[in-house]
Formats: C-alpha cells, structure tokens, sequence
C-alpha cells in the first residue's frame, strides 16, 4: 500500500512577480519583488491553513532562485524538488494594476529556469506519494516542461492520486491560441478537478454559459468543476448539481493569487477524501466549500502581492461570520 505523504504535490512554476509599490522621490514607479507562480501560491494557501506539500520544479541557480526557494521553505512546503539551472535565469513577471486591483502580466521567459524541467529529473516517489496532484498550463507551453508536467500528471493518475488542475491561462506565453487551447484541453482530458475562468471555459469548451460549459468539462472527464468569476463570485458543478455563490465585500487592491488562493483552499477542503467521495460530495458539502474557497480568495486581495497575501483561517473563519457579500 502507498503512504500518502503529501495532501498535495505540484509540477510547475515558480517565479518572481515584481509587484507595483507606489513611486519613488523622483516620480518613477517601484516594484516590490514578490514569490509568485500559480501552482506555488496554490501550494502556499494549503500550507497556510496547515496542510502538506510539495513542490516540483526548476529555478535559475541566480539570486532570485534562492530567494524562492527560502520562500517556499519558509511556507513549509518541501522543497526537495526543485531544481537549479546553472545556465537559464529564474523567471521573472512583472504585474501591472488597473484602477480597480486588476493585474496583467509582463513575462522575462525566453526561456526560464522553470520550462527546463525535463521529465527524467522528477521524483518519482513524491507523485506516488500525493493524496492530490496539481498543474497548471503555464508549464505547458514548452518543452522539456510541457512533456515532464503532462507525464508527471499520468503517471500520479496512474498511482492513484486525485488530479487537480487550473488552466491559468496567460496568452503572452503562448505562441498562439491553436496550441494554446490545444494543450490546454490535453491537461483537461487528465483531471478529476477542474477550475477554471470564465475566459478559460469558454475557449476549453466554446461556451460561456457556466451551465452548458461546465458539462463539457465533466465530459472530458471532470467529477468536479469550479468557476471563478471574480467580484461576481463562483460556481460548482458535480453530478449532483450546480450553483453560483457570490463572494465577500472586501476593499480590493491586488487581485493577483486570488484565484490561486481560492483553489489552494478548496484543495486543503478536499485533501482527506478519496476520489469516489469527492465524486459523491453533496450540495451542502460543496456549498461550505466554496463559500470558504470565496473567503480566501476575497482576502487575499485586500494587500498587494500572491502568496504572501493569503489569509488564515482564522481571518477566514471571520469574514464568513461578519463580511457581508458582494452581490452585483
């Protein structure tokens, strides 16, 4: 029998997100270096709210490199896993804010340490080792990663892992759309959790309704979808159900890792079940969860930055009892 070591194992990036901080004396903008990476701040909220992780990748062999890995430490996250590239830098993006807390990125990729990540140089033992395995797209757009991360994913299926897996659509590291939606659809075919945007839904599966879009994902073989809408809220949908819930009223400034914080606590809710009972989950377990999921991913954007901003459970714990929704 596997010993099921980590709640939760990821192949993927990790990088630096320089994060507007205000402007200096002489007027020019400042940027504050912050840990970023979708499947890392996915890793960082399970972790904050006391769960077991793993992180697999590769970082430059740079002053930005070690600076991630002490972060990740620092979060807990066994770090055993990552790599250093001696000759490709750590991948850098820089994130740009609009007047509501919106971010857009500008990536430093041609190429990064996190694309090297060959097949062969994973440890094989931490996907047998996962009660939950995670991926995202961003290290699909490449090789040797997009190979090391599609093969990492089968073979944790195949040892029995619950698969997890975000999209993460980020268009200016894509060659174009074709491959794009082409890759992303093959990471699809694999999971058994999905969570996706509503720009994502609609170029995985050509809808924008949540309902209609949402079966054509379980089609593909999803036991469990969620929708992130934003300000508007989010959406389950299993196969005893749907529903759309809104999200708490918070003051937004940074909206980066909030969707990671949001699956982050909806994998920290899942990681002690098998795949038969999250296939078997309620409305009203399901209910509970997002409403939480909603809570950690509303607070986080209340301060600048991913995964330094998000919250406990604790403050978790109080925005459900005293923040009102956000109903628009």
């Amino acid at each position: 029998m596997i010993m099921r070591k980590y709640d939760v194992v990821t192949v993927g990036e990790v990088l630096i997100d320089f994060t507007p901080d205000g402007k200096s004396k002489k007027g020019m903008a400042l940027y504050e270096c912050n840990p970023g990476g979708a499947v890392a701040n996915v890793l960082a909220a399970v972790n904050r709210f006391g769960g077991n992780t793993a992180f697999i990748g590769k970082v430059g062999e740079d002053s930005f490199g070690t600076f991630l890995c002490d972060t990740l430490v620092s979060y807990g996250i066994d770090t055993s896993g990552l790599l250093f590239d001696k000759k490709i830098p750590t991948t850098l993006a820089f994130v740009t804010l609009d007047e509501k807390g919106d971010r857009s990125f500008s990536f430093y990729r041609k190429p990064g340490a996190d694309v090297m990540l060959s097949w062969d140089e994973i440890d094989k033992n931490k996907l047998e080792e996962a009660k939950i395995f995670h991926f995202g797209s961003v290290s699909l757009t490449d090789d040797p990663a997009y190979t090391a991360t599609i093969e990492a994913a089968k073979y944790a299926k195949e040892k029995g892992a619950v698969i997890s897996y975000d999209p993460n659509y980020r268009p200016l590291l894509w060659d174009s759309t074709e491959l794009a939606v082409k890759r992303m659809t093959e990471g699809a075919l694999i999971a058994d959790i999905i969570k996706v945007s509503e720009e994502e839904l609609e170029l995985l599966t050509g809808e924008s309704d949540l309902d209609k879009g949402a079966a054509k994902l379980m089609d593909m073989g999803a036991v469990l979808v969620f929708i992130s809408l934003g300000a508007k809220g989010s959406y389950y949908c299993n196969k005893n159900g749907s529903r759309f819930m809104y999200t708490y009223d918070v003051k937004t400034v940074d909206t980066t890792g909030a969707g990671d914080a949001f699956l982050g606590a909806i994998l920290y809710r899942l990681k002690d079940k098998t795949l038969s009972e999250i296939t078997e989950l309620t409305a009203a377990e399901l209910d509970d969860i997002l409403d939480f999921a909603n809570a950690s991913g509303s607070l986080t954007t209340i301060k600048t930055g991913g995964a330094p901003s998000i919250p406990t459970l604790e403050e978790i714990d109080v925005c459900r009892k005293t923040v009102k929704k956000l109903e628009i």
